[in-house]
């Protein structure tokens, strides 16, 4: 996003472009709807501050690297994570099954929660946003085969969490 290159993006489009994105990621990783949404807008605020040092083609993983910094910045200041509402009706599903569609939801994002906070980056950066290993290593400042290992091992705990009996 330097100078006057013709590939330069105007804020619009830069967020049009990848705040879904942004925001899954930081919902993810927070577990916090409003947490995200804060997560999103100082990640926006602080991109286009710096639009002069981004480039476009890795704008995506600077953006999750800035939301990821958000994310601890505020679990440092002792920000404390949202618990979510199971009371909540989806009427676009039956009770039933909304119930127990929320109940996942809830019980794999728990499981995330209980995953080492690099290793939730890593994983939630290949799976929900499909960065390279490498993209993923500038992001995490790691090597690529430490962000394979990450993603690996992420992956491993969240499956055999997934097949121990509900908690």
């Amino acid at each position: 996003m330097s100078g006057a290159a013709p590939d330069m993006m105007d804020f619009t489009t830069l967020y049009r472009r990848h705040s879904e994105d942004v925001f899954r990621f930081a919902f993810y990783l927070c577990g916090d709807r409003a947490t995200a949404e804060d997560i999103v807008a100082e990640t926006f605020v602080r991109v286009w501050g710096a639009r002069d040092r981004v480039e476009i083609a890795t704008v995506r993983g600077y953006l999750l690297a800035i939301a990821r910094n958000q994310y601890l910045q505020g679990r440092r200041r002792g920000q404390r994570d949202a618990i979510l509402d199971e009371a909540l009706p989806d009427p676009a599903r039956p009770v039933d099954e909304a119930r127990e569609a929320k109940q996942e939801l809830a019980r794999v994002l728990a499981l995330l929660q209980e995953l080492p906070e690099i290793d939730r980056a890593a994983l939630l950066m290949r799976a929900e946003e499909n960065l390279s290993y490498e993209e993923i290593a500038a992001a995490l400042r790691l090597t690529p085969a430490a962000a394979r290992v990450k993603v690996h091992r992420a992956r491993a705990r969240l499956a055999a969490a997934r097949e121990e009996p509900t908690r």
